[in-house]
């Protein structure tokens, strides 16, 4: 039997392909004043969830170092919505001071629930309040791009499940939502991920809704999956993650668990589709109030 995962941080480095496009603007440093912004790129701030669990913060920041090793050339920062430091607040602060005109905000999130609709755009309202000198322009979310979807999949197979493996049922297990329709997108995923293998899929949330991993478990059971394979859609390790290593091992004590998605040179691949995205945003609103 393996345990519940602790850790990944594992990653590979390839040279993205818009980026090149979106590192700098020639108009920037002249207009914040400031010389020592003149060689700078717009900063991708990336923020991830908090945790009182020092691995998710261990894994984050092995995460928003692949991206830092893909392109040097950026400045690339990491902060928190709650629980780890540093702060949203403590970064967007930072990054003014240090006389930037110009930020993109890359949640490092898997769903568009609270944080992502409520929260973070709290903290970027106030942000631009306290610095209105300083554009910010929030990303899309990580999301379910199919790529993770993918990182996913290979974190399985990692873990000893050949994707032909027909007798073996996968739970993809998620935090749950308060809101229905985050929790029916996420839902969705389990066809996503079965695709291309043998593999019964259902999803599980781990806090808010149901089923319930143990739910899940049932009905995969039921549909004839002899074997077990738990596949966490989290970015990183923490409390919830043990928690839900412990739900299912009450009622599948031989259960597989594959790793969270960790370091996989797919966040980094995404999130710098995300900064390219928001970066394109930026130069759109320049060229607008100066037209």
């Amino acid at each position: 039997m393996r345990s519940p995962p602790s850790n990944s941080a594992n990653g590979s480095e390839t040279v993205h392909p818009q980026v090149a496009a979106a590192t700098g603007h020639p108009q920037v440093a002249a207009a914040t004043g400031h010389p020592q912004v003149a060689a700078a790129t717009v900063p991708l701030i990336a923020v991830a969830h908090g945790s009182r669990d020092p691995r998710s913060a261990r894994v984050v920041t092995a995460a928003v170092a692949a991206i830092r090793a893909r392109h040097p050339e950026l400045d690339v920062r990491v902060c928190f919505l709650d629980l780890t430091a540093p702060s949203v607040d403590q970064v967007l602060d930072a990054v003014a001071a240090e006389g930037h005109s110009t930020a993109v905000v890359v949640p490092l999130l898997l769903g568009s629930a609270y944080h992502a609709r409520v929260d973070l755009p709290g903290i970027l309202a106030a942000a631009r309040a306290r610095h209105p000198q300083l554009s910010v322009f929030p990303s899309d979310v990580l999301g379910h791009d199919p790529r993770l979807v993918a990182a996913v999949r290979e974190r399985i197979v990692a873990a000893g499940i050949a994707t032909d493996d027909a007798e073996t049922g996968v739970v993809l297990a998620a935090v749950g939502s308060s809101d229905p329709s985050a929790n029916d997108r996420t839902r969705a995923l389990a066809a996503v991920l079965s695709e291309g293998t043998g593999w019964g899929v259902e999803t599980c949330f781990v806090t808010s809704a149901e089923p319930t991993v143990g739910q899940a478990i049932t009905r995969l059971r039921s549909r004839g999956a002899g074997r077990i394979a738990i596949a966490p859609w989290f970015l990183a390790p923490g409390r919830l993650t043990d928690r839900l290593g412990r739900a299912a091992l009450e009622v599948a004590p031989d259960a597989v668990f594959a790793d969270t998605i960790g370091a996989h040179p797919s966040v980094a691949e995404v999130a710098l589709d995300r900064y390219a995205s928001g970066r394109a945003q930026t130069f759109q609103t320049q060229a607008k109030r100066s037209a």
